[in-house]
C-alpha cells in the first residue's frame, strides 16, 4: 500500500510560515516513504472561501516547491459524500437537531459561572452544549421546529461513545501538546456534543474531514499540534461509520515574538509578503527549521 498523505487548508485568508510548515512537512514524510502527498481545499464555507484565495494559495504553494498529485480535491463539490454519512448517523440514532443560540448558550454560561459553578468546557476552552431541554420546553423545541428556525446538527456524544465503546485509540508519531506520543488514548467525550452540520450548511470539519481522509485513502495525517484533542472526534467518528484509520502526526507550531501561533485572521505575515520581500522557498524552509529540500 502507498503511503499517501495530504495537506489540507482552508482558503478563507492568505497562507502563512505555519501552513508552509505543514505543507512542506507533509511532503517530506511522503517523499521518506517512498508515498504521495495530496491537497485538499477545505472550502466548506463557500461564502469566506473564495475563488480569489483558492488562486493565491495555488500560487503560495508553488513557490514554496510544494508539489501534490492531481487531482485536487474540493470539498464544496463533495457534499454529497457528507451527507450520506450524516443520513447514516441519524439512522443509528446518533444526531439531532440543537436549536439554542449563541447568545441562549453565552447567557446561561454567564448565569451559572456568576454563581459560582464553572461550566464544563472542551479541550478549545469553548462551553460544552447544554442540550436544548436544559434551557427549553418540548413545546418551545416544536415551535422552533415548526417555525424553521436556523439549527445545529449535534452529535449524541453519549449515546455515540456508548456505542463505539471505550477503547478508542489512535497511533501518534508526532507528539500532542503535553508531549503525547505513541498509542494514545481518545476522549471524545471532553469535546461534548460536537456540530456534524447545521441547517444551511450539509456538514461540518469534524465529519469532512474523515470523510475525505476514507475516501482519499489517506493513511498519514500530519498536522499542527492545536488539531491534537480534535482526534479524539475523528476516531470516534471513525469508529462509528467503520472507515480506516490513519497514523497521525501532531507538528510543532510556528509561533510569532509574543509566543502566539500565527493566524490568518490576526492578519500575521503570509507567504506572498515574504515571496514580495525578496524571501526565496530555501528562506521559509530555514525559518521554519525544515533544512534543504530533498527534491
Amino acid at each position: 500500500m502507498t503511503a499517501t498523505f495530504r495537506f489540507a487548508p482552508s482558503p478563507n485568508g492568505r497562507l502563512h510560515l505555519g501552513h508552509a510548515l505543514s505543507a512542506l512537512l507533509n511532503q517530506d514524510m511522503a517523499r521518506a516513504l517512498g508515498g504521495k502527498v495530496l491537497l485538499r481545499i477545505e472550502d466548506i464555507d463557500t461564502a469566506r472561501c473564495t475563488p480569489e484565495l483558492v488562486t493565491a494559495m495555488l500560487e503560495d504553494l508553488d513557490w514554496i516547491g510544494f508539489a501534490a498529485e492531481p487531482p485536487h480535491r474540493r470539498q464544496s463539490e463533495h457534499f454529497a459524500d457528507y451527507d450520506a454519512a450524516l443520513t447514516r448517523l441519524k439512522s443509528m440514532g446518533l444526531v439531532y437537531d440543537a436549536f439554542l443560540t449563541r447568545t441562549e448558550i453565552r447567557q446561561a454560561v454567564a448565569l451559572r459561572e456568576a454563581s459560582g459553578t464553572p461550566w464544563p468546557r472542551d479541550p478549545d476552552g469553548a462551553p460544552l452544549y447544554p442540550g436544548d431541554a436544559a434551557l427549553l420546553t418540548a413545546d418551545q423545541i416544536e415551535a422552533r421546529r415548526r417555525g424553521g428556525e436556523p439549527f445545529a446538527v449535534r452529535l449524541d456524544m453519549s449515546r455515540a461513545v456508548q456505542m463505539a465503546g471505550p477503547s478508542l485509540r489512535w497511533q501518534e508519531t508526532g507528539c500532542g501538546p503535553a508531549g503525547e506520543t505513541g498509542e494514545v488514548p481518545a476522549d471524545p467525550a471532553a469535546w461534548g456534543d460536537v456540530i456534524l452540520a447545521r441547517k444551511d450548511t450539509p456538514t461540518s470539519y469534524h465529519l469532512s474531514v474523515v470523510i475525505d481522509d476514507a475516501l482519499q485513502g489517506v493513511s498519514h495525517v500530519v498536522r499542527g499540534q492545536d488539531l491534537f484533542h480534535a482526534t479524539a472526534v475523528h476516531r470516534l467518528l471513525q469508529t462509528l461509520l467503520q472507515l480506516p484509520v490513519p497514523v497521525y502526526h501532531h507538528h510543532r507550531l510556528i509561533a510569532d515574538a509574543d509566543g502566539r501561533k500565527l493566524s490568518k485572521s490576526a492578519g500575521d505575515t503570509g507567504l506572498a509578503d515574504l515571496r514580495a520581500a525578496g524571501w526565496t522557498a530555501a528562506d521559509v524552509r530555514a525559518r521554519i527549521g525544515l533544512g534543504k529540500s530533498s527534491a
